[in-house]
């Protein structure tokens, strides 16, 4: 039988599906609910920095005594973690370097083994059970079958000692489920974590102009207002990073979710005039010459983005990218964000968002290089149409001025440091809560 979440509801959605809306007002920065995970797992890149079991950041975690990988707060939170840590415990000392799930085979096994010894209604679950949720299985293209049938391989792999499978069709329903409602797990500045499956949160639907957002306190999902809403509101989040203008907004939608948004901004399309700004000149840009540089701009950063995707480059907590037997040396990679600019730039303005996309790339790979004054320098150009293009509340926004920050009092720069850490915190007051704990240390720094 189903649960109630106070304050919300399911409902029928027009033209959406199953969606939730709110059963009373509520203010901006209001908790509307929170949700714990169905299951999660912690990056292992971020192993050592973070406990396994609570997601909690702290110096001195405890390691297991037998992989000497995984590391928690202390002996509750590793007994806690007991029933989902045996899944790989054993397995990562047999098979020692060539141990490489990836994170999402990760989490399916934990979601089977959760399944396995489940009674009753996960506190997950109490509008929709892990089950209910979209999975999208006959709209897969073949390239995404073949990578599902690569982690089903994985899967098989690593885990068989410990895990009864379900049928194959099973198998590709459920990685279709977690490709589809699976939450990255963030930090304050949306760096990488984890990965969990909230089922009630997947309820939510999608708008460029969503009313809440979603952030983390450890593994648990909280939902808070970033608009007023009204009573019978529907609860609204965006699945993409809605930067980008209405086109692209939609092609990243239909390639991951499998549907076209139709939300007053994709209907309108007011801002992507401005998010594809270009230089004033006295005489007027050809449009061909226009959309030849958004393709141009549209190549390099799928190149860019495939770097990535071959485990080049992955993203860390702190300087924004780790590099890992990379193909190219750091250096190149900045170059090519350079001569992206560089080209760009001959006809788009700075606050375009595809010189904006580039700059954010070339600002992490200068933290990488230890290039701070480089890094000031994109994100200084990065933070002011941050400002005018994102939401109010936007974590994006919050995250640049958290970076900038922390640079500027690295560099002994205070003022512009405790400027730029006081305009973080008002965003993050709202979005994850004045009591989070990111809250209580971004206080203890400007102190």
């Amino acid at each position: 039988m189903k649960d109630t979440i106070q304050g919300v509801e399911r409902f029928d959605s027009p033209g959406k599906g199953r969606g939730l809306r709110v059963t009373k007002p509520f203010k901006v920065g209001d908790l509307i609910f929170s949700c714990p995970a169905y299951s999660f797992v912690l990056s292992a890149k971020e192993r050592g920095s973070y406990c396994e079991y609570c997601f909690n950041r702290k110096e001195g975690l405890a390691r297991c005594g037998k992989c000497k990988k995984a590391c928690y707060c202390n002996a509750t939170c590793q007994r806690a973690d007991w029933s989902m840590h045996k899944l790989e415990c054993s397995s990562m000392v047999a098979y020692g370097p060539n141990w490489c799930p990836s994170e999402t085979v990760r989490l399916v096994a934990r979601i089977l083994a959760a399944m396995k010894t489940q009674k009753e209604r996960n506190a997950s679950e109490k509008l929709m059970l892990i089950g209910e949720m979209q999975t999208h299985v006959e709209d897969v293209d073949n390239a995404r079958r073949e990578v599902n049938e690569s982690e089903i391989a994985g899967l098989h792999r690593f885990y068989s000692k410990h895990l009864d499978f379900p049928d194959h069709s099973a198998l590709l329903a459920l990685f279709s489920q977690v490709a589809c409602n699976g939450f990255t797990v963030e930090d304050e500045e949306l760096s990488h974590m984890g990965t969990a499956v909230y089922p009630d949160v997947a309820l939510i639907n999608h708008s460029c102009q969503p009313s809440v957002i979603v952030t983390f306190k450890g593994t648990t999902a909280e939902v808070r207002a970033v608009t007023p809403m009204k009573k019978m509101d529907e609860v609204l989040i965006s699945y993409i990073d809605i930067l980008y203008p209405t086109d692209d907004r939609n092609s990243r939608l239909r390639d991951s979710y499998y549907f076209t948004c139709d939300c007053q901004e994709c209907k309108t399309q007011s801002k992507d005039k401005a998010k594809l700004k270009v230089r004033k000149r006295s005489d007027p840009y050809e449009p061909e010459l226009v959309s030849g540089m958004v393709r141009y701009a549209r190549k390099k950063m799928g190149e860019f983005r495939a770097i990535k995707s071959e485990k080049n480059i992955l993203l860390s907590s702190k300087s924004g990218v780790v590099f890992l037997d990379s193909l190219a040396p750091p250096s190149e990679l900045l170059e090519m964000c350079v001569q992206s600019l560089d080209e760009m730039g001959t006809v788009f303005d700075d606050a375009n968002v595809y010189m904006l996309h580039m700059m954010y790339q070339a600002m992490g790979v200068c933290l990488y290089l230890g290039d701070w004054d480089g890094a000031i320098h994109y994100g200084e150009k990065i933070l002011k149409p941050y400002s005018v293009l994102y939401p109010a509340y936007s974590l994006n926004v919050s995250s640049m001025y958290l970076k900038l920050g922390r640079l500027y009092m690295g560099l002994e720069k205070r003022s512009r440091g405790l400027n730029a850490l006081k305009k973080a915190m008002a965003i993050m007051e709202v979005a994850h809560g004045k009591d989070h704990q990111y809250m209580a240390e971004l206080r203890k720094e400007i102190k």
